[in-house]
């Protein structure tokens, strides 16, 4: 792995109920180094969590899968200059 490439945690809240899912992934990502991204794996779009991330610094991006899975990748946003 390059410098310049952020290591990705994978985080597979498939099947869980609300809330567990929400908060999997805000405990994930209190110990989120700040160069790294979460990479999450769930079966419905977590539209809750996109203003909690967007409030707190973090950007993510959402992918539909093949399998209506959709895959949220989550990283912390650099500080405005």
């Amino acid at each position: 792995m390059n410098a310049g490439t952020p290591h990705v945690h994978h985080l597979d809240v498939r099947g869980l109920e609300p809330p567990e899912p929400l908060e999997r992934v805000l405990d994930a990502l209190e110990t989120l180094p700040a160069s790294d991204h979460l990479c999450m794996l769930i079966e419905r779009e977590p539209r809750p969590l996109y203003r909690i991330l967007a409030h707190n610094g973090y950007g993510h991006s959402t992918t539909v899968l093949p399998d209506y899975q959709y895959e949220v990748r989550i990283w912390r946003r650099a500080p405005d200059a």
